[in-house]
C-alpha cells in the first residue's frame, strides 16, 4: 500500500527538473519517439532515457508501440491531481488578498475623512 500522498510526491519530485518539464511540454503537443524528445538537448540519450524512466514512474507520461516505434504520451491523470491540490492553496490564497484589499479599503477611506478636517 502507498503513503498517502506518494501520488503527489513522486509528480512534484518528476516535474522538479526543468528537462523533465520540458518534455512534458513537449509531449502536449502529442506523442513523441525517445530520439524525437532527446532532439532539443545536449544531453546523451541515455540521460534523456533516464528522465523518461522518472515520467513513467511517476504515471506521467506511458509508453505505446507503433509497429518499431515506441512513442511516448503524456499522462494526465497525475497532472489533474497536482492541479486539485494547488487549487485549494490558489483559493487560500485569493481569500487572503480579498481579506487585504478590503482592509487596505478601509485605511483608505479612514484616512480621506481625516485629511480633509481642516484645522
Amino acid at each position: 500500500m502507498k503513503p498517502s500522498g506518494y501520488g503527489l510526491d513522486t509528480t512534484f519530485a518528476a516535474l522538479a527538473d526543468p528537462t523533465r518539464r520540458a518534455i512534458l511540454a513537449r509531449l502536449a503537443a502529442g506523442e513523441a519517439t525517445v530520439s524525437e524528445l532527446a532532439a532539443p538537448f545536449d544531453i546523451s540519450q541515455p540521460a534523456i532515457s533516464k528522465h523518461l524512466k522518472v515520467l513513467e514512474r511517476a504515471g506521467l507520461i506511458s509508453r505505446g508501440r507503433d509497429q518499431q516505434r515506441r512513442p511516448r504520451r503524456l499522462e494526465p491523470r497525475p497532472l489533474r491531481a497536482a492541479t486539485e491540490w494547488l487549487e485549494t492553496y490558489r483559493e487560500f490564497w485569493e481569500e487572503r488578498y480579498r481579506n487585504l484589499d478590503a482592509l487596505l479599503g478601509e485605511l483608505q477611506a479612514d484616512e480621506g475623512g481625516t485629511q480633509g478636517g481642516g484645522l
